[in-house]
């Protein structure tokens, strides 16, 4: 193990710990933080009891469904509007202030498209993901050396081959920085609607023992997203880690 990760280790310990003893010292009230322990407890009890298992999955699917989606259209589009450059030229601003437009505001209208149902949490998952997606696919894009290109002209290869060999290659740091962004963002926006806008859900279930002042329910089940975040977050750094090794950039 490297001595970064002790360190970063230690320190959650040693978060964990202190949070721990000021509860139980009651220098936070449990009116405001239970103890660790006992989110730790009461999750453990929840995921048990097997009640809150549709919910998870509910929000799991959800969430999985606007990650794909949105990592997909979003390469698409990036690359249709690096190959048309009057487009991106036209779109840039709108892209460079997308992240100030509140989504949720739009959730009537998703409703009179889609209906009562899941698909308009999924649908602002989407939107909230897709232009990360979009804008890093450009960068990535942009940031392939010309001096590559040059040499597939060279050696007259076609365009998918220069594609597949030499485009994608050169930019897919970048891109799967975007894939990064679009699965927290579709955390962020699913679990924000659910929290806000839905009646299912982990983020329902969140809002709801925060309104019935149930701090076990409420802190363990953000307690599970942490865990899941985390996890998800984990594996991704790994991944990239290896591609990156493979390519002698680690």
């Amino acid at each position: 193990m490297k001595l970064a990760t002790k360190i970063r280790l230690a320190a959650i310990v040693a978060f964990l710990v202190a949070v721990e003893l000021l509860c139980r010292t009651a220098l936070i009230s449990r009116f405001t933080l239970i103890p660790p322990s006992e989110m730790a407890t009461g999750l453990a009890r929840i995921l048990w009891a097997g009640k809150t298992n549709g919910e998870i999955a509910t929000t799991l699917s959800g969430i999985a469904m606007a990650a794909a989606c949105s990592i997909a259209v979003g390469f698409l589009l990036g690359a249709v509007l690096h190959s048309w450059p009057r487009a991106r030229a036209s779109l840039d601003p709108l892209l460079a202030t997308y992240y100030s437009i509140p989504i949720f505001v739009f959730y009537p209208l998703f409703i009179v498209f889609f209906g009562m149902n899941r698909t308009p949490i999924v649908v602002i998952g989407f939107l909230f993901a897709v232009v990360a997606m979009m804008t890093n696919t450009l960068n990535g894009l942009d940031r392939v050396p010309r001096v590559l290109l040059k040499t597939a002209r060279v050696l007259r290869l076609r365009r998918a081959r220069t594609t597949l060999l030499i485009v994608l290659p050169s930019a897919a740091p970048h891109i799967f920085g975007g894939a990064k962004l679009a699965i927290a963002y579709s955390f962020v926006g699913v679990l924000g609607a659910e929290f806000i806008l839905s009646s299912t859900g982990v983020g329902y279930q969140i809002a709801f023992a925060f309104n019935n002042f149930d701090n076990v329910q409420m802190y363990s089940l953000i307690l599970f997203v942490v865990i899941v975040v985390a996890t998800v977050n984990s594996a991704l750094f790994a991944w990239e880690r290896a591609l990156l090794q493979r390519r002698g950039q680690w």
